[in-house]
């Protein structure tokens, strides 16, 4: 069951990459909390498809709109068509994040992963919160939450993409920071940073480096999509109203 926060009504979240994954449980998590949802992902298909079955299965109003959140020029037109739809949106959550972890994009050259991370995980975010912020704070009000990484300041992970997820993540930390000087008073903006969560890498990994992960972690156990889910709720809620520019590290406790 998912812990249930208080939403203002009417509310409308707008959750980029949400068609798997962490943005999935978030879609489905703020649906069962109240909210209107907006799906979304590069391409339309049929993860869209089921996903957005299932956040109508919890009673909430709900469409998808593609979008690819690393191209500037699609940004525009995404925005639009999520205001026009219940003419507000309250509540955005950047998610939509580069795979360069399973399958072929592994074995990637350290160029484009790179390239795959800034142009989705940094730049859609900076493309996606300008605008955002725009449009909230002609809209009066309003909250952002991006997506970072619990270990992105401090560095422990030293393998080549725990220095590019560093670089990356540690960035959207550094501007959620920036934006939300900006956007205050009349709209929140906050980061949620996941430590180790069972996504579809993390169910990939060796018995013998998940147990030795488990095992480093104060709670005794990775982490689940349900759980970011839960900490976004909450941030979105009147209950974490005094909170903007903040990074909220959600990691059973893990040191970072």
């Amino acid at each position: 069951m998912i812990a249930q926060h208080t939403l203002p009504q009417p509310f409308v979240s707008v959750i980029t990459g949400s068609t798997a994954g962490i943005g999935r449980a978030t879609a489905l998590a703020l649906a069962t909390a109240g909210s209107d949802i907006i799906l979304n992902s590069r391409h339309a298909g049929p993860k869209a498809d089921i996903a957005l079955a299932a956040v109508e299965a919890q009673g909430a109003n709900a469409i998808y709109l593609p979008a690819d959140v690393s191209d500037a020029s699609a940004i525009p037109g995404f925005v639009e068509q999520a205001w026009t739809w219940q003419g507000r949106v309250d509540l955005w959550v950047n998610n939509a994040g580069a795979d360069i972890l399973s399958g072929a994009h592994w074995n990637l050259p350290f160029e484009s992963k790179l390239e795959r991370l800034l142009q989705t995980d940094l730049r859609g975010t900076v493309y996606c919160g300008q605008q955002i912020n725009e449009r909230m704070q002609t809209q009066g009000n309003g909250h952002i939450i991006n997506i970072g990484w619990d270990q992105a300041e401090v560095g422990s992970v030293s393998s080549q993409s725990g220095q590019l997820f560093s670089l990356v993540k540690g960035g959207i930390m550094a501007y959620t920071r920036a934006l939300a000087q900006a956007a205050a008073p009349n709209v929140r903006v906050n980061c949620v940073a996941p430590g180790w969560i069972e996504t579809r890498w993390g169910e990939t990994v060796s018995s013998a480096f998940y147990e030795s992960t488990r095992q480093q972690i104060p709670l005794r156990r990775w982490g689940t999509p349900q759980d970011i889910a839960h900490t976004v709720i909450w941030l979105a809620s009147p209950a974490a109203s005094y909170l903007t520019g903040q990074t909220i590290r959600v990691n059973g406790g893990a040191a970072s």
